[in-house]
Formats: C-alpha cells, sequence, structure tokens
C-alpha cells in the first residue's frame, strides 16, 4: 500500500495539482486586493460613495448603522452587498483566466504552425547531394 501512496504523489498530474492549488490560493489573495483595494473605490466614486460591503437587508427589525453593527447585535440579515462584491471577484478572475488562457492557446498555436513551413536542408546534406549527383554524372554515358 506504502509503493502504490508513493507512486501514486509521484505523479506529475498530482505535483501540477497541488501547484496549480498554491498559485490559486496566492492569486486569489492579489485578486481579492484589487476588487477591494482599487475597483471597488473607483465604483464607489461613480456610486456617490456606496460601499457594497454595507448593504444588506435585516430581516430582524430595528435600524442599525452598518452591517457590522447589525451582526454585533445578532439580528439577522441578507447580505446581498457581500455578494455583489463576490460576483465582481469572480469576474474579473474569469477575465483574468480567460485572457491567461487565450494569450497561451495563441503562444502555443505560433509554436506549432510555424510561418516558415518549407524545409531546410543542413549543409552537409547539401553537400553530400551534389557528390551523388556529379557521381551520377560521370557515370551516365
Amino acid at each position: 500500500m506504502w509503493k502504490d501512496f508513493k507512486s501514486f504523489i509521484a505523479r506529475g498530474n498530482v505535483l501540477d495539482l497541488a501547484v496549480g492549488i498554491i498559485i490559486g490560493a496566492a492569486f486569489t489573495t492579489i485578486v481579492k486586493s484589487l476588487v477591494d483595494d482599487i475597483l471597488m473605490p473607483v465604483i464607489g466614486l461613480f456610486t456617490k460613495n456606496v460601499n457594497f460591503s454595507d448593504l444588506y437587508l435585516n430581516l430582524s427589525g430595528g435600524e442599525y448603522a452598518t452591517l457590522e453593527a447589525a451582526k454585533t447585535a445578532g439580528a439577522v440579515t441578507v447580505n446581498y452587498g457581500l455578494f455583489i462584491n463576490a460576483v465582481i471577484n469572480f469576474l474579473i478572475v474569469a477575465a483574468v483566466v480567460f485572457m491567461m488562457v487565450r494569450t497561451l492557446n495563441r503562444l502555443k498555436e505560433k509554436a506549432e504552425d510555424p510561418k516558415d513551413t518549407s524545409i531546410k536542408t543542413p549543409q552537409d546534406i547539401k553537400l553530400l547531394q551534389e557528390i551523388r549527383d556529379a557521381l551520377v554524372e560521370r557515370k551516365a554515358p
């Protein structure tokens, strides 16, 4: 059983998956910062400084200044502003992944389909062909 486990772990696919998960976690942190620290303030500027993360619907009754105050008081809330932030995060991640995959596919296509498809004969092969042709001409009557 130990041999099978070591064989499973040593496979390239498992290692690639592990690297992908680690990079994905780091990428998520970067995207979260991009959304929270750069995009949302700009969007807030266009929406008259509305902070999406503070948008909520209070189902318990009562008035609270912020979502945090409602949570502290134990109110039941529908946090649609946080959902909007999550959707924006998803759209940004999807756009970045799309651009990365698109770029990689284009690079792969260029590598597989070079513009110059003519076969170039090396110099030593050309020399051997000339020698062959000269020998054939000598033998010809």
